[in-house]
């Protein structure tokens, strides 16, 4: 359920129609919402600058995620600040490449947090948090680092590092005998 943290404004009106029309996949609507698009996703320190990056962008998720939503859950305009935040989840069915990951059918239910700049009235930025990890686990080709397979993967893709590791323990243990 959405819950709006505010009362209704100019901004707060631009937001929530960008994330319809990028629900309905309309990606040139969606980035004419902008006064000139531009999407930053700092967990790959990559920013799409202008509506051509951002369409592309989106274009890729919906090549990899052909059913993705975006499910707001807490809009909060802030009054002090020409930012919006929303909060909500990625939902959608891996059916095509992702990040050089081939389609797996399997299904990523994620959360994010959008923040959107705004000058005045003009929408001019979209910053995505997003942990990557959790899709990437939900994918199947990451595991949790306290989980058996994540230890078995790690020794098996990184045995100096853990022989080492295991070396160094060995040596501080047998310092602290004698």
């Amino acid at each position: 359920m959405l819950r709006i943290v505010a009362d209704t404004d100019v901004r707060l009106e631009t937001v929530l129609e960008h994330m319809r029309l990028e629900n309905l996949h309309d990606f040139p609507a969606c980035a004419a919402k902008f006064g000139k698009a531009k999407y930053e996703v700092p967990a790959d320190d990559i920013v799409y600058d202008g509506a051509d990056a951002v369409c592309g962008f989106l274009d890729e998720n919906k090549l990899a995620f052909p059913d993705f939503h975006f499910e707001p859950t807490r809009v909060s305009p802030s009054p002090s600040t020409e930012v919006v935040v929303v909060e909500g989840r990625f939902r959608g069915t891996h059916l095509g490449v992702w990040r050089g990951l081939p389609a797996t059918g399997r299904k990523v239910d994620f959360p994010m947090c959008l923040v959107f700049e705004f000058e005045g009235e003009s929408m001019v930025n979209e910053i995505i948090y997003m942990d990557l990890a959790t899709p990437l686990q939900q994918l199947g080709v990451a595991f949790n680092p306290d989980s058996a397979e994540f230890k078995l993967q790690t020794a098996l893709s990184h045995p100096i590092t853990l022989g080492k590791a295991v070396i160094d323990n060995l040596r501080g243990r047998f310092r602290r005998k004698t």
